[in-house]
Protein backbone atom coordinates (compact mmCIF):
# COMPACT_ATOMS: atom_id res chain seq x y z
CA UNK A 1 0.00 0.00 0.00
CA UNK A 2 2.75 2.46 0.96
CA UNK A 3 4.63 1.66 -2.26
CA UNK A 4 1.50 2.37 -4.31
CA UNK A 5 1.00 5.72 -2.55
CA UNK A 6 4.62 6.63 -3.15
CA UNK A 7 4.24 5.83 -6.85
CA UNK A 8 1.13 8.05 -7.10
CA UNK A 9 2.90 10.87 -5.27
CA UNK A 10 5.87 10.59 -7.59
CA UNK A 11 3.59 10.91 -10.62
CA UNK A 12 1.81 13.94 -9.12
CA UNK A 13 4.98 15.76 -8.04
CA UNK A 14 6.49 17.80 -10.90
CA UNK A 15 10.05 16.87 -11.78
CA UNK A 16 12.81 19.47 -11.63
CA UNK A 17 12.78 19.57 -15.43
CA UNK A 18 9.04 20.31 -15.46
CA UNK A 19 9.46 23.02 -12.83
CA UNK A 20 12.15 24.65 -14.98
CA UNK A 21 9.97 24.44 -18.09
CA UNK A 22 6.99 25.92 -16.24
CA UNK A 23 9.08 28.79 -14.90
CA UNK A 24 10.71 29.43 -18.28
CA UNK A 25 7.32 29.46 -20.02
CA UNK A 26 6.06 32.15 -17.62
CA UNK A 27 9.24 34.21 -17.90
CA UNK A 28 9.56 34.01 -21.68
CA UNK A 29 5.85 34.76 -22.09
CA UNK A 30 6.17 37.81 -19.88
CA UNK A 31 9.39 39.33 -21.21
CA UNK A 32 10.48 37.43 -24.29
CA UNK A 33 13.68 35.52 -25.00
CA UNK A 34 16.02 38.50 -24.72
CA UNK A 35 14.26 39.99 -21.70
CA UNK A 36 14.93 37.23 -19.20
CA UNK A 37 18.14 35.63 -17.94
CA UNK A 38 18.87 32.02 -17.04
CA UNK A 39 19.53 33.18 -13.48
CA UNK A 40 16.02 34.64 -13.27
CA UNK A 41 14.45 31.47 -14.63
CA UNK A 42 16.35 29.37 -12.10
CA UNK A 43 15.11 31.61 -9.29
CA UNK A 44 11.53 31.45 -10.60
CA UNK A 45 11.77 27.65 -10.63
CA UNK A 46 12.92 27.66 -6.99
CA UNK A 47 16.43 26.38 -7.74
CA UNK A 48 19.33 27.32 -5.50
CA UNK A 49 21.53 28.14 -8.48
CA UNK A 50 21.83 27.75 -12.25
CA UNK A 51 23.81 24.51 -12.08
CA UNK A 52 20.66 22.40 -11.73
CA UNK A 53 19.11 24.12 -14.75
CA UNK A 54 22.18 23.44 -16.91
CA UNK A 55 22.00 19.81 -15.86
CA UNK A 56 18.73 19.56 -17.83
CA UNK A 57 19.28 22.12 -20.60
CA UNK A 58 22.49 22.91 -22.43
CA UNK A 59 21.84 26.65 -22.61
CA UNK A 60 19.12 29.27 -22.77
CA UNK A 61 18.48 28.55 -26.43
CA UNK A 62 17.89 24.85 -25.77
CA UNK A 63 15.56 25.72 -22.90
CA UNK A 64 13.57 28.09 -25.10
CA UNK A 65 13.19 25.41 -27.78
CA UNK A 66 12.07 22.87 -25.18
CA UNK A 67 9.46 25.26 -23.78
CA UNK A 68 8.00 25.95 -27.22
CA UNK A 69 8.08 22.28 -28.23
CA UNK A 70 6.37 21.15 -25.04
CA UNK A 71 3.60 23.68 -25.52
CA UNK A 72 3.01 23.26 -29.24
CA UNK A 73 3.38 19.47 -29.73
CA UNK A 74 0.10 18.53 -28.00
CA UNK A 75 -1.81 21.06 -30.12
CA UNK A 76 -0.35 19.53 -33.29
CA UNK A 77 -1.62 16.14 -32.11
CA UNK A 78 -5.09 17.54 -31.39
CA UNK A 79 -5.36 19.19 -34.81
CA UNK A 80 -4.14 16.01 -36.53
CA UNK A 81 -6.71 13.94 -34.66
CA UNK A 82 -9.44 16.38 -35.62
CA UNK A 83 -8.44 16.22 -39.26
CA UNK A 84 -8.95 12.45 -39.24
CA UNK A 85 -12.26 12.47 -37.38
CA UNK A 86 -13.74 15.62 -38.88
CA UNK A 87 -15.17 16.56 -35.47
CA UNK A 88 -14.28 20.26 -35.47
CA UNK A 89 -16.26 21.13 -32.32
CA UNK A 90 -14.61 18.39 -30.29
CA UNK A 91 -11.15 19.50 -31.42
CA UNK A 92 -11.93 23.13 -30.59
CA UNK A 93 -13.10 22.08 -27.13
CA UNK A 94 -9.87 20.21 -26.47
CA UNK A 95 -7.66 23.00 -27.82
CA UNK A 96 -9.53 25.63 -25.79
CA UNK A 97 -9.32 23.44 -22.68
CA UNK A 98 -5.60 23.11 -23.24
CA UNK A 99 -5.09 26.87 -23.69
CA UNK A 100 -7.24 27.63 -20.66
CA UNK A 101 -4.95 25.42 -18.58
CA UNK A 102 -1.81 26.94 -20.15
CA UNK A 103 -2.51 30.71 -20.24
CA UNK A 104 1.18 31.56 -20.69
CA UNK A 105 1.50 29.57 -23.92
CA UNK A 106 -0.49 31.89 -26.25
CA UNK A 107 1.44 34.88 -24.87
CA UNK A 108 4.69 32.99 -25.36
CA UNK A 109 3.88 32.30 -29.02
CA UNK A 110 2.82 35.91 -29.56
CA UNK A 111 6.05 37.21 -28.07
CA UNK A 112 8.04 34.74 -30.11
CA UNK A 113 6.40 36.02 -33.28
CA UNK A 114 7.34 39.60 -32.38
CA UNK A 115 10.99 38.83 -31.71
CA UNK A 116 13.33 40.02 -34.47
CA UNK A 117 16.14 37.58 -33.76
CA UNK A 118 16.99 35.46 -36.79
CA UNK A 119 17.57 32.45 -34.57
CA UNK A 120 14.16 32.78 -32.94
CA UNK A 121 12.47 33.16 -36.32
CA UNK A 122 14.10 29.89 -37.39
CA UNK A 123 13.09 28.06 -34.21
CA UNK A 124 9.53 29.34 -34.26
CA UNK A 125 9.13 28.41 -37.91
CA UNK A 126 10.47 24.91 -37.35
CA UNK A 127 8.09 24.24 -34.47
CA UNK A 128 4.98 25.98 -35.77
CA UNK A 129 5.10 24.93 -39.43
CA UNK A 130 3.67 21.44 -38.78
CA UNK A 131 0.73 23.02 -36.93
CA UNK A 132 0.29 25.56 -39.72
CA UNK A 133 0.36 22.84 -42.39
CA UNK A 134 -2.18 20.72 -40.54
CA UNK A 135 -4.47 23.70 -40.11
CA UNK A 136 -4.35 24.51 -43.83
CA UNK A 137 -5.07 20.88 -44.70
CA UNK A 138 -8.16 20.99 -42.50
CA UNK A 139 -9.33 24.16 -44.28
CA UNK A 140 -9.11 22.63 -47.75
CA UNK A 141 -12.58 21.10 -47.39
CA UNK A 142 -14.09 24.54 -46.82
CA UNK A 143 -15.40 27.12 -49.30
CA UNK A 144 -12.17 29.09 -49.68
CA UNK A 145 -9.78 29.24 -52.64
CA UNK A 146 -6.29 27.85 -52.10
CA UNK A 147 -4.79 31.35 -52.28
CA UNK A 148 -7.08 32.47 -49.44
CA UNK A 149 -6.34 29.60 -47.06
CA UNK A 150 -3.28 31.20 -45.39
CA UNK A 151 -5.37 34.28 -44.56
CA UNK A 152 -8.20 32.14 -43.19
CA UNK A 153 -5.68 30.10 -41.21
CA UNK A 154 -4.13 33.21 -39.66
CA UNK A 155 -7.58 34.53 -38.82
CA UNK A 156 -8.47 31.30 -37.06
CA UNK A 157 -5.21 31.36 -35.15
CA UNK A 158 -5.96 34.85 -33.82
CA UNK A 159 -9.54 33.86 -33.08
CA UNK A 160 -8.50 30.88 -30.96
CA UNK A 161 -5.16 31.95 -29.47
CA UNK A 162 -5.64 35.72 -29.44
CA UNK A 163 -8.29 35.68 -26.73
CA UNK A 164 -5.83 34.17 -24.27
CA UNK A 165 -2.79 36.08 -25.53
CA UNK A 166 -4.62 39.41 -25.18
CA UNK A 167 -6.51 38.61 -22.00
CA UNK A 168 -5.10 41.64 -20.18
CA UNK A 169 -6.20 43.98 -22.97
CA UNK A 170 -9.67 42.39 -22.93
CA UNK A 171 -9.85 42.87 -19.16
CA UNK A 172 -9.02 46.58 -19.45
CA UNK A 173 -11.44 47.25 -22.32
CA UNK A 174 -14.38 45.06 -21.26
CA UNK A 175 -13.80 45.54 -17.52
CA UNK A 176 -14.41 41.89 -16.80
CA UNK A 177 -12.24 38.89 -16.07
CA UNK A 178 -11.62 37.08 -19.38
CA UNK A 179 -10.25 34.07 -17.50
CA UNK A 180 -13.41 33.39 -15.49
CA UNK A 181 -15.30 30.18 -16.33
CA UNK A 182 -18.31 32.19 -17.58
CA UNK A 183 -16.16 34.37 -19.87
CA UNK A 184 -14.28 31.38 -21.28
CA UNK A 185 -17.59 29.59 -21.89
CA UNK A 186 -18.89 32.61 -23.83
CA UNK A 187 -15.69 32.74 -25.86
CA UNK A 188 -15.99 29.02 -26.56
CA UNK A 189 -19.50 29.49 -28.00
CA UNK A 190 -18.35 32.45 -30.07
CA UNK A 191 -15.32 30.61 -31.47
CA UNK A 192 -17.40 27.58 -32.45
CA UNK A 193 -19.97 29.75 -34.23
CA UNK A 194 -17.28 31.76 -36.02
CA UNK A 195 -15.33 28.68 -37.08
CA UNK A 196 -18.52 27.06 -38.39
CA UNK A 197 -19.13 30.14 -40.52
CA UNK A 198 -15.57 30.23 -41.80
CA UNK A 199 -15.40 26.53 -42.61
CA UNK A 200 -18.88 25.85 -43.90
CA UNK A 201 -20.73 29.11 -44.31
CA UNK A 202 -21.43 31.08 -47.46
CA UNK A 203 -18.35 32.79 -48.86
CA UNK A 204 -18.38 36.57 -48.91
CA UNK A 205 -18.96 38.10 -52.33
CA UNK A 206 -15.67 39.47 -53.76
CA UNK A 207 -15.53 43.25 -53.88
CA UNK A 208 -15.13 43.16 -57.67
CA UNK A 209 -18.52 41.45 -58.02
CA UNK A 210 -20.48 43.57 -55.57
CA UNK A 211 -23.05 45.94 -56.94
CA UNK A 212 -22.38 49.59 -56.27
Amino acid sequence: MMAARAAVAARETPSTRDLILDAAERCFAGRGFAGVSVREIAAEAGLKNQASLYHHFRDKRALYEAVLARGITPIIALVAEGGKSGAADAVLDRVLDYLEERPSLPRLIKRAGLDDSRYLRTTIGKLLRPLWAQGLNALEAGPWDASELPHVGLGLYHLIFGYFADATLFEVLAQQDPRSPAAVARQRRFVKAAVAQLLGGVRPVPASRRRS
